[in-house]
């Protein structure tokens, strides 16, 4: 008699539909997976088999034949210990015949039988909503993150028994229910309202966070760039159902989620080290896995000391930054991880990180143009907002902090990206406009026109830098609710391009 599971593999973020079939055959005890198995899979043989023998249950001493299909997709991971083990007690009898049709079985098997975390479990309830399963069962701590997919009825089982019995229909629980409506709210643990002096630095921040625009920030050590960095998150609007779905899946997917239960409400936060690597910042490897710049999805990607990044690493942005999607090639596959962030780069204005200040002898223009220059000019062209954060003045450091309150600055922020999902008519910042959208969207009154065109002939700017500034012009304008883009817009835009402008 053949059994048949329905299961799944992670490839990238996405869950690939796999077929379980088990076959008893001959006298010969042993157990044979094919399919392309990986390692992990592979040895889930020896788990099944104790799973089983640990529960209670009878394994068929005779030759154990379990094919994953398609053959030509490698299956990867433990995730597909439950569904070989139910194959085999089908196919021995011990699963009712048809208990196993329309069902999604993931689950990685302990010695004993019990049940543990997989990776990638919401991504494989979407895959099984998309194919019209009507039930998944998956270990319990992964029963959460996996209910958001309506439509599919979820189960989140202790121990290889509960889910025999669960088929068998002799287990009486109810699928687990999705509270879409719990949505709390992020703890955080820093606020602007720390902060010291620095206004111009926490405005520029303001608008960055509005219209999704990356950030270049340039000062001596100790002038307080990495402390404004981490309160960004802070004035981000809430995730929606969709974005924490996404983030979710994404950190899930790629093992990062932790012990966390349910869906990632938090906007995430990613301060790779300088000395990251290609892989580990943009993504990939043998088996491509989401790197830094996805994992900062709807989030903040931090480059604390961004000259001293590997020139090829910083080039390697340019295209997420564009874009908001990495697209990883290898010679079985191509996987594309969304990279829609907001980048924050920190840097000191030189490498002694003192140029312009009396204390300390600079090391030379020469070593200063070589530091400035790693960062390459078509890399800045995407970065929206260049400011300069000086240190701070003796009064302002023994005097108390005078920041405004994180949650002032994000109800601002929120009306803002309001106004922009209104016009646009989906979820969307400023910062991703095309040109079409800044052509047709964007009303600058005759003011404004005539500054824009005075100050394209005098900087000779890209096209790029062009649409940028007035991108940013866009988000000032909508932070104060106006419809028109004023010439007052339209100039703050303009200071924030650096030494350019």
């Amino acid at each position: 008699m053949i059994a048949k599971a329905r299961a799944a593999t992670i490839t990238g973020i996405e869950a690939v539909p796999v077929v379980v079939e088990v076959d008893l055959t001959g006298a010969k005890a042993e157990f044979v997976i094919v399919g392309l198995p990986d390692k992990s899979v592979q040895e889930s043989q020896e788990r099944v088999k104790a799973a089983i023998l640990n529960s209670d249950l009878p394994f068929p001493f005779t030759r154990v034949v379990c094919n994953l299909a398609p053959g030509d997709v490698r299956k990867e991971g433990p995730l597909l210990d439950l569904p070989i083990a139910l194959a085999v007690l089908a196919a021995g009898g011990q699963v009712a015949e048809g208990a196993l049709d329309g069902t999604v079985i993931a689950g990685e098997l302990g010695l004993d039988g019990a049940l543990r975390p997989i990776d990638g479990a919401v991504s494989i309830a979407l895959m099984a909503r998309e194919a019209g399963y009507r039930r998944l069962v998956v270990p319990r701590p992964n029963a959460a993150e996996a209910a958001v997919a309506e439509g599919v009825e979820v189960y989140g089982l202790d121990c290889l028994l509960d889910a025999v019995h669960l088929l068998n229909g002799s287990l009486g629980v109810a699928p687990y229910a999705h509270a879409a409506e719990v949505r709390p709210d992020p703890a955080y643990d820093v606020d602007f309202a720390d902060v010291k002096g620095q206004r111009h630095a926490v405005r520029a921040l303001e608008i960055a966070a509005a219209g999704g625009h990356n950030v270049l920030m340039s000062g001596p050590p100790g002038s307080g760039k990495t402390m404004l960095a981490r309160r960004l998150p802070t004035i981000l609007p809430p995730l929606t159902l969709d974005e924490a779905i996404q983030v979710t899946r994404i950190y899930s997917a790629s093992g990062n989620k932790g012990n966390r239960e349910g869906l990632v409400w938090e906007r995430p936060f990613r301060s790779p080290h300088h000395t990251t690597s290609y892989a580990a910042l943009i993504g990939g490897g043998k088996t491509p896995r989401p790197g830094e710049v996805s994992l900062a999805h709807y989030g903040v990607l931090f480059l604390d000391e961004m000259p001293e990044f590997d020139r090829n690493v910083l080039e390697a942005l340019r295209q997420p930054l564009e874009d908001g999607v990495v697209t990883v090639s290898r010679v079985t596959a191509s996987m594309d991880f969304p990279a829609g962030c907001v980048l924050v780069g920190a840097m000191n204005p030189c490498p002694c990180g003192f140029k312009g200040y009396p204390e300390a002898k600079c090391v030379g223009a020469s070593a200063c143009d070589r530091y400035a220059g790693r960062i390459s000019g078509p890399l800045l062209d995407r970065i929206d907002l260049h400011l300069q954060v000086p240190r701070l003045t003796p009064e302002e450091l023994s005097g108390q902090p005078t920041g405004e309150a994180s949650s002032k600055i994000r109800a601002r922020v929120a009306r803002a990206r309001d106004l922009q999902a209104r016009r646009f008519g989906r979820a969307k910042v400023n910062a991703q406009m095309t040109p079409r959208e800044i052509k047709e969207g964007l009303e600058l009154d005759a003011a404004a026109t005539e500054f824009m065109h005075r100050v394209a002939h005098r900087l000779n700017v890209s096209a790029r830098v062009f649409d940028r500034m007035l991108k940013v012009a866009r988000t000032i304008a909508d932070l104060e609710e106006s419809q028109v883009v004023g010439q007052k817009h339209v100039a703050e835009a303009v200071q924030y391009r650096g030494p350019e402008a």
